[in-house]
This record gives structure tokens, C-alpha cells and sequence, in this order.
């Protein structure tokens, strides 16, 4: 599984985009299915995404939290079943 973080900016594609931080924005790897799931799901966590005309979504990532949730939404669409009762049980294990 390749990882949901890319910080290679393509910036020349970003120009026209209103109100993105460059700084603070990345590419985010989700197959193309998920993409509209997963940027609908982040602009209800309030998290500033864009989905741009090569088919990207940019997210602009500004606290921790965001960056926290960000990896949540993403693992939700990516992870496979197994992966998610993992992580599940290694959640139980903490407690």
C-alpha cells in the first residue's frame, strides 16, 4: 500500500486554486473510486480539501489534529478488512 501522504506539490496545477496554503497542502493517494467519499467526508471534519481537474485531491493540513483525522478518513477507504481489525485489536491491547 503506497502511503496517503505525497509532498510533492504540483504547483503549477494549483495556482488558480482560492484560498490553499501551498505550504501546508498535500497530495493525498486514494484510488479514484474513493476520492469523492473521502473529500466529502473531510470537508465535514472542516478539513480545507480541493479535488482538481487531473483527478488529485489536495488537503491542506494545519494541525496535528487535522493531519490525525486526515489519516483516519484515508485509512477508512484504503485499509483492507484485516488491516482494520489489526489496528482494532492493537487499539484494545492500549487500553
Amino acid at each position: 500500500m503506497s502511503p496517503p501522504f505525497s509532498t510533492n506539490p504540483g504547483i503549477s496545477q494549483l495556482n488558480g486554486q482560492p484560498g490553499l496554503n501551498l505550504d501546508n497542502s498535500h497530495l493525498v493517494s486514494v484510488p479514484r473510486i474513493e476520492r469523492w467519499q473521502v473529500y466529502h467526508r473531510l470537508q465535514d471534519l472542516k478539513i480545507p480539501c480541493w479535488c482538481l481537474a487531473d483527478g488529485t485531491l489536495r488537503v491542506e493540513v494545519q494541525t496535528s489534529i487535522s493531519a490525525l483525522l486526515l489519516r483516519s478518513v484515508v485509512q477508512q477507504f484504503v485499509a483492507s478488512r484485516q488491516e482494520m481489525v489489526n489496528w482494532l485489536e492493537r487499539c484494545w491491547m492500549v487500553k
